[in-house]
């Protein structure tokens, strides 16, 4: 009776870390760097390469020009028409 006391002791134990720990991912932003994150509604983070939670392989002003401008819905000129 013992042993069956302490087993469903150690389940629940068990899927209270789960769940406190799958809260604790959800609310952390993925592709922010560490500090990047703005309370509110929405996190947004500062543009840039630096803001990312890791560093992309290339970068350049369009790259750049386009994570500065989002979520806007037209996408920034490439340089070809202007």
């Amino acid at each position: 009776m013992l042993l069956k006391l302490a087993f469903a002791g150690a389940v629940g134990y068990g899927l209270y870390r789960y769940a406190t720990r799958q809260a604790e991912t959800a609310t952390t932003p993925v592709a922010f760097a560490a500090g990047e994150a703005t309370d509110g509604f929405a996190p947004v983070r500062n543009a840039g390469p630096e803001a990312m939670a890791s560093d992309p392989k290339k970068w350049d002003e369009v790259d750049q020009a386009s994570d500065e401008s989002f979520p806007a819905s037209d996408p920034p000129a490439a340089g070809k028409f202007t």
